[in-house]
């Protein structure tokens, strides 16, 4: 078990740095690259050992993928990425001028409204009225930040808030990290038919 655990990580270390040394486009090539010398891959060579090298890594590359699973590109996406919607959705505003807060750490792993596990580091938000699954972009308006959320849950239980973010929403759109709340745009997402 531990042998294809071990063929496995070297196969997807493999393609990471394949990946990674195939060359980045947007990178752009030093000049002094351009004036050295191509050199002959090994299969062109008449040195034995040089061949039975390439022999022995083709063996080493096809035993390792008899074992291995197919593994699909990830896209890179910013640290600060929330939910991802259609580009062709519209944006219906809610409410303007509403004090939005953050759930306490205390509500990870308890179930919401809706029946789903609370998790503070997902993009999750409470609120009284809209319908669970509805996706909702809250924008700070003192600095222009936003995150879209999904509102799982029921609440916030104070009248003068009107949303309860995850800790991790809510601290990508403040700029003053020690604020328990903040006044927000709520726009609910529509997506096309």
């Amino acid at each position: 078990m531990n042998t294809k655990i071990a063929s496995f990580l070297l196969v997807l270390m493999t393609f990471a740095l394949l990946a990674f040394s195939s060359g980045n486009p947007q990178q752009k090539e030093k000049p002094q690259d351009k004036n050295k010398e191509k050199t002959t891959p090994a299969k062109d060579s008449k040195d034995p050992k040089e061949i039975k090298d390439l022999k022995d890594k083709t063996k080493t590359a096809a035993a390792a993928k008899t074992d291995t699973v197919v593994v699909k590109e990830i896209p890179v996406v910013k640290e600060t990425d929330t939910l991802q919607i259609d580009p062709n959705s519209k944006l219906k505003v809610y409410k303007k001028n509403a004090h939005a807060s953050y759930y306490h750490h205390k509500f990870n792993g308890r179930r919401t409204a809706s029946g789903k596990r609370f998790d503070n580091n997902k993009y999750t938000a409470a609120h009284k009225k809209l319908p669970f699954g509805t996706l909702v972009k809250v924008t700070n308006e003192a600095n222009g930040k936003s995150v879209i959320v999904e509102i799982t849950d029921r609440g916030p239980f104070s009248k003068v808030r009107e949303i309860d973010l995850t800790k991790r929403a809510f601290m990508d759109i403040v700029s003053n990290k020690n604020s328990g709340s903040v006044i927000v745009k709520i726009e609910v997402i529509e997506e096309p038919k």
